[in-house]
């Protein structure tokens, strides 16, 4: 499909009535909604004041400003006492956030609290990272428990290490502790 002066003309009234993109396409015929919304950009159209270009109202002030005849000499000293006001900022310019950067100092999410886990499962835990291999993250492999343990900021972190469950990421005591029935967890909620 190319867009031919007809259609364009068809475009811009359309656009210009405050007719949807997809309402544009569905009366043209053979071209996407994608298509209408990237032909009314280019033509400058996406201000919908009757398919005046956002850009053309900017350079009409421009001129007028220039063909004004300058206001009246000022003093110098009343110049002076009076500082020039700020430009305002462009309407349409992106807002640059500073990006937000956690370091392995931050403190870790909130872990599963004592009243959040069963009693038998906090048991079973204790007891079996007593027994644990106490391994880095390049030593864990698709065998190996890797359920971490402690700040992994500090010297003192560490994954399990011990034999996985069949078909889950974790041993039998902190698999006790992951995936707990959905019913027993929404009891503790209340």
């Amino acid at each position: 499909m190319s867009w031919t002066d007809d259609r364009v003309e068809v475009l811009k009234k359309m656009w210009g009535e405050g007719k949807s993109a997809s309402q544009i396409a569905k009366e043209l015929g053979g071209v996407t909604r994608n298509a209408v919304i990237g032909k009314v950009h280019r033509l400058g159209l996406s201000n919908r004041s009757g398919g005046a270009s956002s850009a053309k109202p900017a350079a009409k002030e421009k001129a007028a400003a220039k063909a004004k005849p300058a206001a009246k000499a000022k003093p110098a000293a009343e110049a002076d006492a009076k500082p020039a006001a700020p430009a305002a900022a462009p309407a349409n310019k992106p807002m640059i956030r500073p990006k937000l950067v956690v370091t392995a100092g931050q403190p870790l999410p909130p872990q599963p609290s004592a009243n959040e886990i069963s009693p038998e499962a906090l048991a079973s835990v204790r007891e079996i990272e007593k027994k644990a291999k106490k391994l880095s993250v390049m030593q864990l492999t698709e065998r190996t428990c890797k359920w971490p343990v402690g700040d992994p900021a500090t010297e003192d972190f560490w994954f399990c290490g011990l034999p996985v469950q069949q078909g889950k990421p974790y041993c039998e005591a902190h698999v006790g502790v992951a995936f707990q029935p959905m019913s027993a967890r929404r009891d503790r909620r209340r």
